[in-house]
Formats: structure tokens, C-alpha cells, sequence
């Protein structure tokens, strides 16, 4: 038999082998066909599928404070996506995309070859419309079943959606590295742009991130990312999406890359988590992938101020007690991280007069002599060393030490150990306008203002004094400030002085504690502890003896927030609240606000709040108790009422005017003249310093506004002998108020009717000491420190 007899006998032999290959891959399409198209899902519910987006938080005035959630999106409608990114996508994935009818039979082969050579699939072969498929509906897993149902899937997609539908879910669902679910927040985050404003070789090297996400990110790997970009543009040039001239200009771009992983415009932190702690306790964690929006309370620019504020004021205290050091000596500079704006920096040179130093980012920096002068060697609290002569006895090369801007040159710093805080209400509703709960989030995440309980020295003073003019004392009654023992108890003035007989207004504001005390016992503990209640300190923290008038009670920033707008208001207990409204993915406003507010014109009492949690939503709005702070619980769903609740008044109105009068004198004549700086009249406050300095307060308050100040160690221990409420948070509240008051009208309260107004500012910006001073209260002094016999029946009815 010759050869081609040969050849002839085996035709049929291997036509039959083929037609039965074909036959089987046929007959074993059709089973899987048959055993996948019934449980494949309705690709129309894509239409409405709502995209995981994270739970964006925003200040009043909408702008980005934090967002949660593993997903960084922003979704996107077609006619929202540059035409020339649809071609940079199109020449990276998919250029027959609006030809074919969801396969690519080309793609396919190549996955089937893999099938048969590895068993597995290798090269992908996928379409944009089978990444749709696989992205919404399937796992990442390569296998023959898997493949097979991504067809399907793609058939159906192509059949019930459009072309444009089908693309701009592609482009919205993608993972495209550092978070960055879509090319939304791919232009946010690698760029800090909105996607209209991105260049041809930013659109480029996005478009490049699919493929690889890890291994194609400019931000890992800038290298890798450029070569993907320039073939990416070689495409869109071959396939005619781009001219010649566009194509050299964008293959001359370096990557240019502005990485934001958290594209935040206010630094609030602590308001952040407890709006996303108030959620969550509410809807469960899947409310961080909700897409809702919360508007809080906050203000962007007074929150900034109340941020900056803080870390000055720390970095201040920190100065005046001394150089602790470099925080490490030749480890690796990646082994630190900023705080508080301070970068760190490996020092790389000294000089006499000034030293080098390496950012992280490679800059190299100079601190001349004045950004480091300061640093006298920490002795103590209350001791530091000679200042330094030389920049070689402050630092030594390799050493990690932390620098920060300072004008136009940097400055020699160091992280505080010590901690403040500031919060700030609107004493008409209660809003939180700013809230700084430390010195920088991310190495404590403590919310020193809302679970920070300290003593509250001298602040809590006003109270009790208040409470006197309640039971019928006036501004200028006369109090002894003389010694005094109780048991074997001999209270005692800061100063170790005594005054004599002081008038009740001056002894306030120059806050002498044996008045405090005497005013004490003329009204009785217990009935000074029920009057506290009223302001939202809490019963089990307020000692049940005479300490109290010296402020040995436990209190919370927020609580002292609450109380001095009491006195800021004219006599109305408001509740803090931080959530404005809630708005889910689409805009629809889900929950709005009603808190209760003043109502001078209609004095309809309300039932003080009662509530045990400290975290609340309820239809007046997201309110701050403060009970238990660690428990942070949320109870029932929210129900905006249609009428506006009235705060209860807690206070007479004409003791409210007094009161507010007597502390605009702490600024002017007493411990607070450090707010004179401010250069304004309507201010008021007072400050308090616990036992061994261990707490500094400074609360103050204007008509529009009601900020409280606080410095200490977390763990209690003397502050120095020198830092009173004055010296240490004093600044800090002034620094944030010249922010907060900026550009608004001196404006200070109205007297109730029947009163005199206060006196008016001297030409100096100050008011004449009201002690010596005619009454501008209407009163008239009493003849000593006891209470009159009929100041039971002095009390206005609706306190008691």
C-alpha cells in the first residue's frame, strides 16, 4: 500500500475523531447551558443595583470631613465620563467594545487554549461586558464553569442593557488600587481632581490600573505604571483616538501624581467617629457602605481653628517646659509618622547656629538658630535648664526629632505629653460648632470632650454663685474672704491671702475660695447639687459636701458646654447635638435635625432630658448625654416632628443677666484679662485651676458663641505651679474665638425687663470695675454674707 493509500485510509478516521470532538464540546456545552441558564441572575436588576459607597461625613457648610467604609467610590452616570477616558478604557480593554455583542471569540481562544494546556485559564479573554458580569455577579476564581457562566451572563447584559449602561457600570465597579473603587475616586485619589480635569496621561494611566491594580499603581510602582500609561497611549494613537502632537505631549508627562488617600477638607476626627459610632450603633455596621451623607454641625473654618487652636496652644505649654530629647537615635526615619502637623526628620548635619534634617519624603530642611533656641533641657515641671548656646547641645546627627513650619522656616519641635481639648456650641440650639478632642487623632483617638472627666476647679464657681442670687443675694452683697474651719477642713485661696469683706461680684471674678465656700453653706449642699442637675452635670459625680463650691466635682467638657449656655442664653438648658441631617445615596433626606431651641416669646416649659445613653438620635436631633460616656448607645429609629420643641428655662432670666455681667469682669478685671487681646466687649468667662494644677480650664462665652478650654495629663498630675486656667487654656480658647468671632457684630445680651442695661465698654475696650461701680442690675448691696431672711421667698416660681 503506497503512502497515499495510506493517507486516504485514515481521513475518515480522523474526520470522524474531529467531528466527535466537536460533537462532545457541543454536546457538553449544551449540558452546561442547560444546567447554568436556570440559575443565572436577572442581569436587568443591574439598572438598579446600588454601588457600595462609603458613609461620608461633612461639615454644615459641605465640606468633606472623614468617610468610612473599605470602598473608596464615586459613582458615576455615563454622560458624566470624559469621551476620551471611554477611549483610553476602550484601547486598555476592549476596542471592538461597541461592536461585538458582548464575546470576543479571539479572547475565548486563547482561554480555551490555556484550558487544554494548564488545565486553567491564564490569559483572561474577558470582554468589558464578561468583566461586568464577573465583577457584579461572580467571584475572581478561573475556572471552566465560572468562564462559561461569565458568557451567559454577557449575552443576557448585552441584551437588556445598553452599550453606554453597560461601560459606566464597568467603569464605577473596577478596583483600581489604593481603595479606589471606579474612576471617580481613581481621579481623587492618585490625582485630587474631579475626572473632567484630568489629562490625557492621567486618563491614561488610569485606564492602566485594571489589568494589575498592585502592580501597575503609580504610587508602588511608578516604573511599571509609566510603561503601562505610554502603551496604553501608543493605542489610543494606533486606534485614532488621539493625534500625533497629543500623543508626544502625553508620553513627555511624568506621572504627577497628587496621592490623597483621604481626600478631607476639615480635620475632625473626633466628631467623625462619633457620628459613625452613633450610626452604627443605630443601623449596624452595613450602614458604612451605605453611601448616606451626614451634614454635622460643624462649621469647616471654625473647626480648623478649634484643631489649630489646641495644637498651639500644647506645643506653647510644651516650650515653656523644655527640649526632652530626640525621640530616637539612627532607626529608620519610615518608622515614624506625623502628628499634629509636626513631620519627623532625621537630622543629616550641625552647625553652630542651625542643623539639617530629612523629611520622609527626602526634602531636605533647615532649623536655624530662633526655631530652636527654646529648647532648654526639661528638668521637671517646674524646672528646665540654661538656654542652649550651641545647636550640637540640642541634637546630634541621626537623631529623630519632629520639626514644623514656622513663617517662612522650620522650627525645632516635640510631641506634648500634655493633652487639651476644646468644644464649642451655638448656646441658642446646641449645636457643635467645633469639637477637638486632643492633640492629634491618630496617636489617641480619646475624646478628651466627651469621655474626658476631670475636676472642674474654679469653672464650676458661677453656679454656685448663681444659685445665691437665686435665693435673693445680689452682685454686690457683701461676703467675708476670711479664714475658716470646718472640722478639720481649712480651705484656703490660691494666693494664701485673704481679702476681708468682698462684694460678691468681685470675689467671683477674682475667684476667692472662702467666698465660694461661705455662699455654700448659706444655700445647702444638697440644694446646690439639685440645682447642678439642671445644667447637665451629673448627680452620682458631684461631691456631697462643702469641696464642692471649690470644684472638686467630676465633669465633662461637653457638660460645662451645656452649662455656661445656660448663662449665655438668659436662663435656657439646651442639649449639644453634632448631626444637622442624614441624606442617603441619592439626596433624599432621611433625617433632619429639631433640636430644641429658645423661645423667648412663648415660655412654654419642656421636661428636662432624661436619657442614659451618651450618643442619642432622637427627632430634636443627635444629642450628646453624658451619663456614661463608654456606652455609646443609640436608641429609636428617628421621627422629625413637624413643631420646634422649646428648651425649659433652668435659670431666672435676671439672674442670667448678672451672672453673665459678672463674668464679662473676669476678662476685664480678673483671671481671664487674657482675653482682652481679642479686642472686644461682649465676652465673658471664667477660669479654673484644680488642686496641684492638675486641670486648666478656660469657659467662655459671647452671645453667638460658647467655648470651653481644657489642658492636663490623661493620667492626673501637676500641670507646673505657674499653669493656672489662664496661662495654660486661656489661649487656646482665645485663639479659636478670634476665628469664631471673626467678621461678626459686638452684640451683648439683652437685660430682662425691668432691669438697667450693663454698663458700656471704657474707651479702652474694657468695663469699669462694676465692684465700686453704681449697680447696673438694679439691686442694692446687702448689709453682710448672710442671706436675707425672706430669700426663700425671693426664688422666682418656675425654678422652684
Amino acid at each position: 500500500m503506497n503512502h497515499h493509500e495510506s493517507s486516504s485510509s485514515h481521513m475518515p478516521a480522523l474526520l470522524a475523531a474531529t467531528f466527535a470532538g466537536l460533537l462532545s464540546l457541543i454536546l457538553l456545552g449544551s449540558g452546561v447551558y442547560l444546567y447554568l441558564n436556570p440559575q443565572l441572575p436577572n442581569v436587568t436588576q443591574l439598572r438598579e443595583i446600588a454601588l457600595e459607597t462609603p458613609l461620608q461625613i461633612y461639615s454644615s457648610d459641605g465640606k468633606l470631613i472623614s468617610e468610612f467604609g473599605e470602598k473608596h467610590s464615586r459613582p458615576l452616570k455615563y454622560a458624566e465620563i470624559p469621551p476620551m477616558f471611554v477611549n483610553a478604557f476602550l484601547a486598555a480593554e476592549d476596542d471592538n467594545f461597541f461592536k461585538h455583542g458582548g464575546i470576543s471569540l479571539k479572547g475565548l481562544g486563547r482561554a480555551f487554549v490555556d484550558i487544554l494546556q494548564t488545565g486553567s485559564i491564564q490569559s483572561g479573554g474577558s470582554t468589558i461586558t464578561m468583566q461586568v458580569a464577573k465583577n457584579y455577579f461572580l467571584t475572581s476564581k478561573r475556572t471552566f464553569s465560572r468562564k462559561f457562566t461569565e458568557i451567559l451572563l454577557a449575552r443576557d447584559i448585552e441584551q437588556a442593557l445598553s452599550k453606554q449602561e453597560i461601560l459606566a457600570l464597568y467603569v464605577n465597579k473596577i478596583f483600581l488600587g489604593q481603595r479606589a473603587y471606579g474612576i471617580g475616586a481613581a481621579a481623587e485619589v492618585y490625582y485630587g481632581k474631579n475626572v473632567n480635569q484630568l489629562s490625557i496621561a492621567e486618563m491614561a494611566m488610569i485606564a492602566g490600573l485594571p489589568k494589575a491594580p498592585s502592580k501597575y499603581n503609580p504610587v508602588v510602582n511608578p516604573k511599571r505604571a509609566l510603561q503601562r500609561r505610554d502603551w496604553i497611549l501608543g493605542r489610543m494613537l494606533h486606534l485614532g483616538f488621539i493625534t500625533e502632537a497629543q500623543y508626544q505631549e502625553a508620553l513627555a508627562q511624568p506621572t504627577n501624581l497628587n496621592f490623597r488617600p483621604a481626600t478631607t477638607e476639615v480635620y475632625g476626627p473626633w466628631i467623625a467617629e462619633m457620628v459613625r459610632a452613633a450610626l452604627v450603633a443605630r443601623f449596624g455596621e452595613n450602614i458604612q457602605g451605605a453611601g448616606y451623607r451626614i451634614y454635622t454641625t460643624v462649621q469647616a473654618d471654625m473647626q480648623n481653628a478649634a484643631v489649630k487652636s489646641v495644637i498651639d496652644g500644647l506645643i506653647a505649654y510644651d516650650h515653656r517646659h523644655g527640649w526632652r530629647g530626640p525621640e530616637a537615635n539612627g532607626q529608620p526615619l519610615s518608622d515614624f509618622y506625623e502628628a499634629g502637623g509636626l513631620q519627623p526628620a532625621k537630622v543629616t548635619a550641625v552647625s553652630k547656629r542651625n542643623f539639617t534634617a530629612l523629611l520622609k519624603d527626602s526634602t531636605s530642611v533647615r532649623v536655624d538658630w530662633e526655631g530652636m533656641s527654646w529648647a532648654r533641657p526639661y528638668k521637671g515641671v517646674n524646672s528646665v535648664g540654661a538656654y542652649p548656646a550651641n545647636a550640637g547641645q540640642i541634637v546630634h546627627v541621626d537623631d529623630i526629632i519632629r520639626v514644623r513650619k514656622s513663617g517662612n522656616g522650620w522650627a525645632l519641635a516635640q510631641i506634648p505629653a500634655v493633652q487639651g481639648q476644646l468644644i464649642a456650641v451655638d448656646p441658642e440650639s446646641g449645636a457643635i460648632k467645633a469639637l477637638a478632642g486632643g492633640f492629634d487623632y491618630s496617636r489617641s483617638q480619646f475624646n478628651r470632650s466627651l469621655q474626658g472627666w476631670r475636676q472642674a476647679g474654679s469653672t464650676l464657681k458661677p453656679f454656685i454663685y448663681t444659685l445665691a442670687l437665686e435665693r435673693g443675694y445680689t452682685p454686690n452683697s457683701i461676703i467675708n474672704d476670711a479664714p475658716l474651719t470646718i472640722g478639720n477642713w481649712s480651705p484656703s485661696n490660691s494666693d494664701g491671702e485673704f481679702m476681708g469683706p468682698i462684694t460678691l461680684r468681685r470675689a467671683l471674678y477674682l475667684s476667692r475660695n472662702l467666698v465660694s465656700v461661705r455662699l455654700l453653706q448659706a444655700v445647702g449642699v444638697d440644694r446646690a447639687r439639685s440645682y447642678l442637675d439642671r445644667f447637665g452635670f451629673i448627680d452620682t459625680q458631684l461631691p456631697k459636701n462643702l469641696t464642692l463650691a471649690l470644684g472638686t466635682a467630676q465633669v465633662l467638657p461637653v457638660q460645662m458646654a451645656t452649662a455656661y449656655s445656660v448663662i449665655a442664653n438668659g436662663g435656657y438648658r439646651i442639649n449639644p447635638y453634632f448631626i444637622e441631617r442624614i441624606e442617603d445615596s441619592h439626596g433624599k433626606v432621611l433625617f433632619t435635625a429639631n433640636p430644641e431651641r429658645i423661645c423667648r416669646d412663648c415660655e412654654k416649659p419642656a421636661p428636662l432630658p432624661q436619657s442614659t445613653s451618651p450618643i442619642e438620635i432622637t427627632g430634636e436631633g443627635t444629642h450628646i448625654t453624658t451619663t456614661n460616656p463608654a456606652d455609646a448607645a443609640v436608641p429609636a429609629a428617628p421621627e422629625t416632628r413637624p413643631f420646634t420643641p422649646v428648651a425649659k428655662r433652668v435659670m431666672g432670666a435676671k439672674s442670667a443677666y448678672q451672672m453673665a455681667n459678672i463674668l464679662r469682669d473676669v476678662i476685664v478685671h480678673g483671671t481671664g484679662r487674657g482675653a482682652l487681646s481679642l479686642g472686644r466687649s461682649d465676652i465673658a468667662g471664667k477660669t479654673g485651676t484644680t488642686n496641684d494644677a492638675k486641670d486648666a480650664w478656660f469657659a467662655g462665652f459671647n452671645p453667638h458663641m460658647v467655648a470651653i478650654a481644657w489642658v492636663g495629663f490623661d493620667n492626673p498630675s501637676p500641670l507646673g505651679r505657674l499653669e493656672y486656667g489662664g496661662y495654660a487654656a486661656l489661649p487656646i480658647w482665645t485663639g479659636f474665638m478670634k476665628q469664631a468671632l471673626s467678621g461678626i457684630e459686638e452684640r451683648w445680651l439683652e437685660p430682662p425687663e425691668g432691669m438697667a442695661p450693663a454698663p458700656q465698654p471704657a474707651n479702652n475696650g474694657g468695663l469699669p470695675d462694676s465692684s465700686t461701680a453704681p449697680s447696673a442690675d438694679g439691686t442694692t448691696p446687702a448689709s453682710d454674707g448672710a442671706a436675707p431672711a425672706d430669700a426663700a421667698q425671693a426664688a422666682p416660681e418656675d425654678i422652684f
